[in-house]
């Protein structure tokens, strides 16, 4: 959960959403809580005939008659004090034969149960508490009998405390009660009636407006993240991409990404509502007996123990589903781009399998989430029942025989009336449906732990390419480029450049040739710093290239690839990418260069407005490459590289864009990739290479006359593809 709470720190910089939501789901929990608490009234005052000022002007009269018997009844044990054991224990018995006596009278005189008064039933109940003190009295042996009755008269003596504090209360609530309040039991169940519907009405206007405030949360995190995420992507090495694929990082910026923000929504919404409702709820519980909550509450810890493990299960599968989800992308993106290739060669059932051995896999991966998901909600379910049930045995014990003490705890200062029993179950009830809630929110979580790792583990990666602390400044190229002794390899177990030594002079174009995979594009790459070298140094004019700030060196470079890259986007914009300030005319000045501009007016739809479609794919590649050649132009770079920049133009175009070329490569240093003698004819020098090693360089001449290696490529009817 550490990367998830990072997360949640990054949720929190929202401070005053933060604060609405948080006050919100108060608002919301107290009202749940406080509509519970409507059946007192209605089990102990309007049930039993009376409205609430007559309910409280009937309690003071009885909490007189409960201090008045304390008081006796402390009187009586001070008397019992001074005598000795043999004479205690006559006395009691005595007393426990005329209280018998006298409850059998009250039993007689009114043999049916509903037509019992009141104070009758408050007198038989007065008698039948005294006898229990009397027979706890009598069960005691002599040497206990005297901690006995100093245990009964501290007892007494608090029990007369709690009644005055209890008559004080009343007292000052009765004026008030009076004032405002019905008089009549029906008005006062109207009256409660009104009120839960009100605080309904408003409970439902808070959890609107949490809602959206939280929904607004997890988008801003989500905001917040996608965009860092993207800038993040950006500073990535390019090796990263060549490890990774696109797909994985696709999946980790859109479903991670997803799964992420509705967890943080899951987080400030429900999760935190429904535990603030299992709190108001607990806390009137715990005020009307707090002993009998902790009593009820003994079967949590191992429900909660067992719901942490789970958790950790839940995660762990979370983050594999994820991973086989990223296959997936990576491989619908691969036969996305490659679908002509699957065609031609009829390997449509091969990709199907491959496709389903993946989704069978993440199929496999998401039942077990669903076997975990599923026993959070029984094990919840079992611990509130469990709790209502030890609760209705432990209440059914306390109202019916009218006890203040379970197994010798006291639980209550005077005995639970049927209302705050009643009450203490609504709480029990009402905090189960949200511990319920939030069972079915401990997956979104988890999930959402499991797709925090995988986006954060891309946000703390640091490129290995990156500014100095001090950078230098880059001097305009007067004298050369230099590859001193420079090593390269993308992966330990195959070298790519070895030992390359080599001196690009300032103004000059050198043409670079060599079969496929001897690392011609390799060396170009190096110089912008799209990758380092192992060992070894590039240097221009004697300055070491990770001296400089990568903006600074990247700037002086103009790159043409035979891949071209074009965004989905306008002509127009493609042609200015990387010179976002250039006016249409300088635009169509470079289209003209590049041959572009007749067929950008007069194919296109739209001319330089057209879309081009994603990576150009509304365009042939010969007209691809002469967009990208017209912004290579437009950039006007101190160092120009074109890797195979005319492989797909046609013969007619190629003979055009020679003269451009011959005239924009004047003066200009120029790297040329290419294997065309009619390109090669521009540079001064060709550097031949092989196995990532020159193996000779000088002008076309030359090598025409000394390099086997370099007639097979370049002037033979021959060529290996580069």
């Amino acid at each position: 959960m550490n990367q998830f709470g990072r997360a949640i720190k990054l949720a929190l910089r929202h401070r005053w959403n933060v604060v609405g939501c948080v006050l919100t789901s108060l608002a919301v929990a107290v009202l749940w809580g406080g509509n519970f608490t409507a059946i007192w009234p209605v089990v102990d005052v309007i049930m039993n005939d009376s409205s609430v000022p007559q309910w409280v002007d009937q309690q003071i009269v009885a909490s007189k008659r409960e201090a008045a018997d304390s008081q006796h009844w402390l009187n009586e044990l001070k008397e019992l004090s001074t005598d000795d054991a043999g004479v205690v224990e006559e006395h009691v018995q005595a007393e426990i034969e005329r209280r018998q006596t006298a409850i059998e009278k009250i039993i007689a005189s009114a043999p049916e149960q509903g037509s019992w008064s009141d104070a009758r039933i408050a007198k038989r109940t007065r008698l039948l508490n005294t006898l229990k003190r009397l027979e706890r009295l009598r069960t005691a042996s002599p040497k206990a009998l005297r901690v006995k009755l100093a245990k009964e008269e501290e007892d007494a003596a608090s029990q007369i405390e709690i009644q005055e504090k209890r008559i004080a209360r009343l007292s000052w609530v009765a004026p008030y009660a009076h004032r405002w309040l019905p008089t009549t039991p029906f008005t006062t169940l109207a009256l409660i009636c009104v009120a839960v519907l009100v605080a309904t009405l408003v409970k439902s206007l808070f959890k609107v407006w949490n809602s959206i405030l939280v929904s607004r949360l997890g988008n801003q995190v989500s905001f917040d993240l996608r965009t860092t995420f993207y800038r993040q992507v950006l500073r990535l090495d390019m090796a990263h991409f060549t490890e990774r694929g696109r797909g994985d990082l696709m999946n980790r910026c859109t479903s991670d990404l997803g799964s992420l923000s509705q967890g943080v929504q899951r987080v400030f919404g429900q999760a935190l509502l429904e535990p603030l409702k299992v709190i108001v709820c607990l806390a009137i519980a715990a005020y009307v007996s707090w002993q009998l909550l902790l009593m009820t509450i003994v079967i949590a810890p191992i429900a909660g123990f067992t719901i942490h493990w789970l958790g950790k299960s839940l995660k762990r599968t979370h983050k594999r589903a994820m991973q086989e989800l990223s296959l997936i992308f990576e491989s619908l993106g691969e036969t996305l781009s490659g679908m002509k290739l699957i065609k031609a060669f009829t390997m449509e059932q091969g990709e199907q399998t491959k496709f389903r051995e993946s989704a069978k896999q993440l199929y496999r991966r998401q039942m077990k989430i669903v076997t975990y998901n599923s026993l959070v909600g029984p094990l919840t379910e079992s611990l509130g029942l469990g709790m209502v049930l030890i609760a209705a045995l432990l209440g059914g014990y306390l109202v019916l025989g009218q006890n203040t003490h379970v197994f010798g705890i006291r639980v209550s200062d005077t005995p639970l009336t049927h209302g705050w029993m009643s009450v203490f179950f609504a709480m029990l009830a009402g905090s189960a449906d949200p511990a319920r809630r939030l069972s079915n929110e401990f997956g979104y979580i988890q999930n959402a732990a499991a797709a925090a790792d995988r986006v954060y583990e891309v946000l703390d990666i640091e490129p290995s390419i990156s500014d100095p602390p001090n950078p230098r400044p880059l001097p305009v190229l007067t004298e050369a480029i230099t590859f001193q002794d420079v090593d390269f390899s993308y992966h330990s177990d195959r070298q790519v450049l070895c030992h390359i030594r080599l001196d690009v002079r300032a103004g000059e174009t050198l043409a670079i040739v060599g079969p496929n995979g001897c690392g011609k594009t390799t060396l170009v790459q190096l110089l912008p710093r799209l990758y380092d070298p192992n060992k070894g140094r590039i240097l221009i004019d004697g300055v070491d290239v990770r001296d400089v700030r990568l903006r600074d060196l990247r700037e002086r470079f103009g790159m043409v690839t035979q891949e071209t890259l074009l965004f989905n986007d306008t002509v127009a914009n493609n042609i200015a990418y990387g010179a976002p300030g250039a006016s249409q005319a300088e635009i169509e000045a470079a289209a003209h260069k590049a041959h572009a501009h007749a067929f950008i007016t007069e194919k296109l739809s739209d001319g330089y407005e057209t879309i081009v479609g994603t990576t150009g794919s509304r365009l042939s590649g010969g007209q691809r490459q002469r967009i990208s050649l017209a912004r290579a132009i437009l950039r006007n770079p101190e160092v120009l590289i074109l890797d195979e920049a005319t492989s797909q133009i046609d013969v007619e175009s190629e003979q055009l864009i020679h003269h451009v070329l011959e005239e924009f490569t004047r003066n200009r240093t120029t790297i040329l990739i290419t294997h065309r003698p009619s390109t090669i004819a521009l540079a001064h020098r060709v550097v031949v290479m092989d196995l990532g090693r020159i193996v000779d360089v000088g002008t076309p001449n030359e090598l025409a006359g000394r390099c086997e290696l370099y007639r097979r490529l370049c002037l033979s009817g021959y060529r290996e593809s580069a």
